[in-house]
């Protein structure tokens, strides 16, 4: 006889796969732990096979459950993605939307992009997610997310991408050491002063060493800061300089005594995009918000004047101060 599974138990299974522990795998799904220890069990014996190894400090999966856990949620997803087809059919950015953003991103797009959803969408149920590529592409793959909006490019496979903005990095210094008029910044520059950078795991460090063909050194400062505040703060006190990114001006560089500057050409930059899986239903609702965010970013984020507009002969010295 065929075996006989349920989705509630792949739900209760995919729940015990990720918080590796029957208590709070069984408040995940607004259970009880007996209640969900015994769907787990029927679903062994359906399927003839020991899917978790029990212990006294949670559970282990079997190589065998490690499978079927992958196929679980491959298979949720398609469920919650045939749900969302029926539900948005016929309407562009209603219900629920689930978006992932980097930190990078957040603090400055949200603020001019949510009063257009607001008025445009008035019937959108918005939920955020704020966290790290790696971990957003991870939970978007894993259908806990509908869309991200990110650094591209992402390679992953079964991704679609939709390319919005080029967003150009700027040199941030110190008052004290504030470029000439009109000039422009170099990687050479950089090189002889202590560049401090977001904490490893963020895109936009990764983009700002490729930039400056620098690995990690002791010239690289990278320890603990997870917010460009806190950065532009250390830079603004003279303990070094950064990279910023030109939708950030507006809020970081204003009130704070530090000099931005632009770099020579080609300037660096990162391309701001969205990202969902391929075989999401809601790609109308995706290219919708994506013209939404360039209507955000070109009303709201226009960054205030930067030093330089052409650059001299020879290289800039970084400690020549303002004429």
């Amino acid at each position: 006889m065929r075996p006989h599974v349920t989705l509630k138990q792949l739900r209760y299974f995919d729940a015990l796969a990720r918080e590796q522990h029957f208590g709070r795998a069984a408040e995940a799904c607004s259970i009880t732990q007996p209640a969900l220890s015994m769907q787990i069990t029927e679903l062994e014996q359906q399927l003839g096979l020991v899917l978790v190894e029990r212990t006294r400090s949670g559970v282990l999966l079997s190589d065998k459950g490690r499978e079927i856990a992958a196929r679980a949620a491959r298979i949720l997803c398609d469920v919650n993605e045939m749900i969302d087809f029926a539900l948005h059919a016929n309407k562009v950015l209603a219900g629920s939307l689930r978006l992932g953003v980097i930190p990078s991103i957040a603090p400055y797009m949200l603020p001019p992009l949510l009063p257009l959803l607001r008025e445009g969408y008035p019937t959108l149920e918005l939920h955020v997610r704020e966290t790290q590529t790696l971990l957003l592409m991870q939970e978007l793959t894993e259908g806990k997310l509908d869309v991200v909006l990110l650094a591209l490019p992402i390679t992953q496979a079964d991704i679609e991408t939709m390319p919005l903005f080029d967003d150009h990095f700027l040199l941030a210094l110190p008052k004290s050491k504030k470029l000439a008029s009109r000039v422009r910044a170099t990687k050479d520059l950089i090189e002889h002063e202590r560049l401090l950078l977001l904490e490893e795991g963020h895109c936009l460090r990764e983009q700002a060493l490729t930039y400056c063909s620098l690995q990690q050194s002791s010239a690289v400062n990278t320890f603990g800061v997870s917010s460009l505040s806190t950065i532009v703060e250390m830079v603004a006190a003279g303990y070094g300089i950064t990279l910023l990114p030109e939708m950030c001006l507006n809020v970081e560089a204003r009130g704070r005594d530090i000099g931005i500057t632009r770099f020579v050409e080609p300037q660096p930059l990162r391309t701001v995009g969205l990202a969902w899986r391929a075989t999401s239903p809601r790609a109308d609702d995706f290219r919708e918000l994506g013209r939404l965010i360039k209507l955000a970013w070109s009303k709201a984020c226009t960054p205030p004047p930067v030093q330089a507009e052409t650059a001299p002969e020879g290289p800039p010295n970084v400690n020549e101060q303002t004429s």
